[in-house]
């Protein structure tokens, strides 16, 4: 992990500590606020997981050391008065000594006009129509039909988009585009491929030159 020169210049509280926001380094989703003092944050980055100070023990806590549910730090960001971190990391298993993936799962206000889009938003709720089916959904029906059916829809809105980019259309390939995307994302829960599979393998390679040199070898 490359360090910077901030990690110097950071702002301890009172009680010497400083707050850790966790996030998942696939998704970004939030997986909990912990707290950090010098040594703790010196071993986090020497280790290359998370190590916290436990205000409640009064001690060194490793995450995952006795569940197992270790966090590999992608990178460290100080906030604008240096006085708060967001710690990017991939997680080996839960987040939450509950079980839950993060500790952040009781809603309290969520805004239907102005909530957010996520990948991993959309993944969970078409998952939970193939868990817990609704009667007259699409997406449940889908699954109900199964692959092939699925495979099917897939073909036919690749053929949409195909069409509509044809036509230098901006507007409908975003449409069809969107509606590839949604049954892409059908066929992933039916075979049980995460975002986070995708968004690991899409980190691995580089996509564009790799497509190029194929095209150049054909």
């Amino acid at each position: 992990m490359e360090i910077t020169q901030n990690s110097q210049s950071l702002h301890f509280n009172s009680h010497g500590l400083i707050p850790a926001i966790v996030q998942d380094h696939y998704t970004k989703e939030v997986l909990t606020l912990a707290y950090m003092n010098a040594e703790t944050l010196a071993l986090t980055i020497a280790e290359g997981r998370t190590v916290f100070w436990s205000r409640s023990r009064q001690e060194i806590w490793r995450k995952g050391e006795t569940s197992g549910n270790v966090q590999r730090v992608v990178s460290i960001t100080a906030d604008c008065d240096k006085d708060a971190l967001v710690i990017d990391v991939i997680k080996s298993g839960p987040a939450c000594h509950t079980g839950a993936e993060s500790c952040f799962f009781n809603p309290v206000y969520v805004s239907d006009e102005l909530k957010q889009f996520t990948w991993q938003g959309l993944y969970e709720l078409i998952e939970g129509r193939k868990t817990d089916p609704k009667e007259g959904s699409y997406t449940s029906y889908l699954f109900d039909k199964g692959l092939e059916k699925i495979l099917k829809k897939v073909g036919e809105e690749s053929t949409e988009v195909i069409i509509a980019g044809a036509k230098r259309d901006k507007e409908e390939t975003i449409f069809e585009i969107s509606d590839l995307a949604y049954h892409v994302m059908v066929l992933m829960i039916e075979l049980g491929i995460s975002v986070e599979d995708i968004t690991k393998e899409l980190e691995k390679r580089h996509v564009i030159d790799h497509k190029v040199k194929q095209e150049r070898m054909q």
